[in-house]
């Protein structure tokens, strides 16, 4: 069945093997019943906390910054419970790439949907304002199931996987779009399209602004604004939570009113306003293993520099 992905040349290289073993090892895992999956993911992040110490790192210096109103243990637990949550979601990536319909769509409740159904009665496009959840792929997987939406992406450098990852998106997808082809993602939207988008990753100081994330400035893009300007589409949050029963909750939140407004550092702190009151319902289902203060005056990681503070081994 690998055989049917679209290869590019040099994926079936020797360099390349452990990942085609990795991949048909995630395609045998996702076969097993939901609670194992849950169990192996949970044991596989407790794996990657022992063994990534420079990643468990910068997740405690992104919680030390973002909840300093924790206690010092009780951050420590975060950082334990970050890792699982990321763990489970590589098994929930291949659930959405590889899992049938039958084992899998029983398993979610929709919240929210009115505002998706009251923007396609306008006629307008929707930018569904997303995040870096374990759950990245599996959430629009199912949403996928109720309406038809392109996704903005960023090519993977390894060419074995970004076959695989295509294969396994174009299967519920519909436009996989490039995360640098705004008029791409602007003639979609003019047209009325729902567009998955994820503005909440540390791309440098080029097209973004500081604003608040969590509290603490954080450089942001600019082009959440300029998509809902230049396409006149309705901006909504997009989150996706793991319960604690393994069933899963998708919530879309009320459009932004008056977005946008011309500011971009205004504009910027409300995108980042609605991802946050995304995460914090389930603060530990997020990939804190990023570098989302990377970028800061005083030079690049100047934050996870400074900051010597290490989970507990």
């Amino acid at each position: 069945m690998l055989m049917s992905i679209e290869l590019k040349a040099g994926s079936l290289s020797p360099r390349y093997w452990p990942t085609w073993l990795w991949i048909g090892l995630l395609r045998s895992v996702v076969l097993l019943p939901h609670s194992w999956r849950l169990r192996i993911g949970r044991m596989l992040g407790r794996l990657l906390y022992r063994l990534a110490g420079s990643r468990r790192r910068v997740v405690a210096t992104n919680l030390k910054l973002c909840f300093p109103e924790k206690s010092d243990q009780q951050r420590r637990q975060m950082v334990r419970e970050v890792f699982e949550h990321n763990g489970i979601g590589v098994l929930e990536v291949a659930m959405a790439w590889w899992l049938p319909d039958n084992r899998l769509l029983h398993r979610y409740r929709l919240i929210g949907e009115q505002h998706l159904k009251q923007a396609q009665q306008e006629g307008k496009g929707v930018i569904l304002l997303s995040a870096h959840f374990p759950t990245l792929d599996l959430g629009p997987r199912l949403l996928m199931e109720h309406y038809p939406v392109d996704c903005v992406y960023r090519p993977h450098n390894n060419p074995a996987l970004e076959a695989v990852i295509k294969k396994g998106r174009r299967r519920y997808a519909g436009q996989a779009i490039e995360r640098h082809n705004m008029r791409a993602m602007v003639r979609r939207l003019k047209h009325g399209n729902i567009i998955w988008y994820a503005p909440d990753q540390d791309h440098g100081p080029t097209h973004s602004v500081y604003a608040p994330f969590f509290g603490v400035e954080a450089a942001t893009v600019t082009a959440t604004a300029r998509l809902a300007r230049l396409s006149g589409a309705k901006v909504m949050m997009f989150c996706q939570h793991r319960c604690e029963d393994g069933s899963y909750e998708l919530e879309i939140f009320p459009p932004l009113e008056d977005f946008p407004s011309g500011d971009d550092r205004l504009d910027c702190s409300r995108v980042n306003a609605e991802i946050e009151r995304g995460i914090r319902k389930f603060p530990s289902q997020y990939m804190w293993v990023h570098r989302r203060f990377k970028t800061h005056p005083k030079g690049k990681n100047y934050l996870y520099r400074r900051d010597a503070e290490t989970a507990d081994s």
